[in-house]
């Protein structure tokens, strides 16, 4: 029982080892990976070619499926793509799978004792998540060296040599439980090695060796299956695509099981290097002949998984991808990249705003409704999505850009009630219609809202690239505002004066919309602020100086 334990652990050990290694190697270079498979991969050749070398560095294939099936999911790559990184990632883990089973004995202490230097002493660095990788890398070899030890008491066991001895090459049969092994252990690397050390001690034979290994492969689709279960449509194609790949291998194997295991036996390889190439030869060929095959295959998989229709109406997020939680700087750039959804959304509602405001299309007041119904969902995904990051895990920089992210998210959502508020303010409660304006009052509020829609789209530059400059013309900007804001104020009082009858049946509502809008440009501009605080206290203060001195000129 202690001897079975200790193999357990020695998996689960290799296991937890390939998790750190995905999530340093993500945390480090996480935006580049991204980068690169998002990248228009329309030639096949060179998404097979990024899916092996992914694979290779994160030393995983259901971390590459994770970040592919994210990509689709989001509309940011093509279905025929994804499935051809997804073969390329077959041929990595095969690869690393050799790479592995080197006697690198030697290699586990040094990465190990050298990695925890560099990750205690500079955890929120890169030196320190490299060191990561480094703790990882060790762990992965000393499992690998646990996993022969503790193998070999095992093989002396008769009840276990019984256990193995009823898998006499049925393919199907080795292919399930090798499936069986890949699915517990959430890995068809560590399945595979393990295959390697039971055929090393001759306690199963090359027949069932290949049996288990192909059966490996299709665990680890089943495992990239579930680990997509809560995407999308679309993003579950990639994961059923991929699997359903598996299977044709394990099809084209069965003819050639026979003749493949005599080649194989005729080498001059220990059984285990031979399951290793094996697995290297088999998904190197399975992968190249399939490869011309995925726009087949992807149209077959959207007839298999056709979207689903949305029927409430609301609008959902699309970038806030639950698999990027573990990589914090993912994470934070799909919440930039909902939150200018937000924005876009805000910019939508001002336009229906001055519709209602100029009378000209009667609808555009129920669909600024429904736009702010939107954004509270949107802000609410946003929020939820932030609250799930690791902040422990951030470094001071992504804690800043984490807080940017929440207030203008919260600063957008404020702006959406109150523009609706204003809707309401417009329109007579009774009868729906607009309050009717001057002309003069009309053209100084669609003056107003023109600057007002210009600061939002100046203020959401300002968020995504940190301009510096940008954000003290914002600030200018927003002073400009607030002395047109005045002006206009002054004009409408002048108006009354005149004894303008549509200027007094309006005043209080016309001065609320103008005060209104004043709220909603201070939401716009908070993010100069935010900007200029992020760097120093001087660039904020030079800022307001500016502001102020230009406030106080004629």
């Amino acid at each position: 029982m202690l001897t079975l334990l200790n193999l357990l652990s020695a998996v689960a050990l290799l296991v937890w080892g390939t998790h750190i290694v995905r999530t340093g190697i993500l945390r480090v270079f996480g935006s580049q990976l991204r980068t690169l498979l998002g990248r228009n991969m329309r030639r096949r050749p060179l998404a097979f070619l990024a899916g092996i070398g992914v694979t290779a560095l994160v030393q995983s294939s259901n971390a590459t499926a994770l970040l592919v099936t994210s990509f689709v999911a989001q509309g940011l790559m093509g279905l025929a793509p994804a499935l051809a990184i997804m073969l390329g990632a077959d041929v990595g883990t095969a690869l690393m799978a050799r790479v592995l089973t080197l006697d690198l004995h030697w290699l586990s202490p040094l990465l190990i004792f050298f990695g925890v230097i560099f990750f205690l002493s500079r955890k929120q660095t890169r030196a320190g998540q490299l060191g990561r990788v480094a703790i990882g890398l060790g762990l992965i070899l000393l499992a690998l060296e646990l996993i022969v030890a503790a193998a070999q008491p095992i093989t002396q066991a008769q009840g276990i040599r019984v256990l193995f001895a009823s898998l006499t090459g049925d393919l199907l049969l080795d292919a399930m439980v090798g499936a069986l092994f890949a699915v517990i252990s959430y890995s068809s690397l560590a399945a595979v090695l393990l295959t390697a050390t039971l055929a090393g001690a001759k306690l199963i034979s090359l027949p069932v060796a290949i049996g288990l290994v192909v059966g490996a492969n299709i665990g680890s689709g089943l495992t990239a299956l579930l680990s997509a279960s809560l995407q999308s449509p679309a993003g579950r194609r990639v994961a059923i695509g991929s699997l359903l790949y598996k299977l044709l291998g394990l099809l084209l194997i069965i003819p050639a099981l026979e003749p493949l295991a005599n080649w194989l036996d005729s080498l001059a390889l220990s059984p285990q290097g031979l399951v290793i190439l094996f697995h290297l030869l088999y998904n190197s060929l399975r992968c190249l002949l399939l490869l011309p095959s995925v726009g087949w295959m992807a149209r077959l998989c959207k007839r298999l998984l056709p979207d689903r229709p949305q029927d409430d109406g609301v609008m959902r997020p699309r970038y806030l991808d639950p698999a990027a939680l573990q990589t914090p700087g993912l994470a934070l750039a799909n919440a930039v990249r909902e939150t200018l959804r937000l924005g876009d959304l805000i910019e939508t509602m001002l336009q229906h705003l001055l519709e209602v405001l100029r009378d000209t299309r009667p609808e555009a007041s129920r669909e600024l409704r429904r736009l702010d119904d939107d954004v509270d969902s949107l802000y609410s995904a946003v929020k939820l999505y932030l609250a799930r990051i690791d902040e422990e895990s951030l470094s001071p920089r992504e804690r800043r850009r984490w807080a940017e992210i929440l207030e203008l998210a919260l600063n957008l959502e404020q702006a959406g009630d109150l523009i609706e508020t204003m809707l309401g303010k417009i329109q007579d409660p009774k009868t729906g219609q607009r309050q009717p304006f001057s002309d003069h009052g009309l053209e100084e509020l669609s003056e107003l809202h023109a600057r007002l829609l210009a600061n939002l789209h100046l203020g959401m530059a300002v968020f995504v690239y940190g301009d510096e400059e940008s954000a003290r013309q914002l600030l200018r900007e927003k002073r400009r505002f607030r002395a047109q804001e005045r002006r206009l104020a002054h004009a409408h009082v002048g108006r009354l004066h005149q004894r303008n009858l549509q200027s007094l049946e309006t005043s209080s509502l016309h001065l609320e919309l103008i005060a209104d809008m004043r709220r909603l440009n201070s939401l716009f501009c908070s993010s100069a602020y935010l900007v200029l605080e992020g760097r120093d206290s001087g660039a904020l203060a030079t800022g307001s100086e500016e502001e102020g001195q230009r406030s106080s000129s004629p």
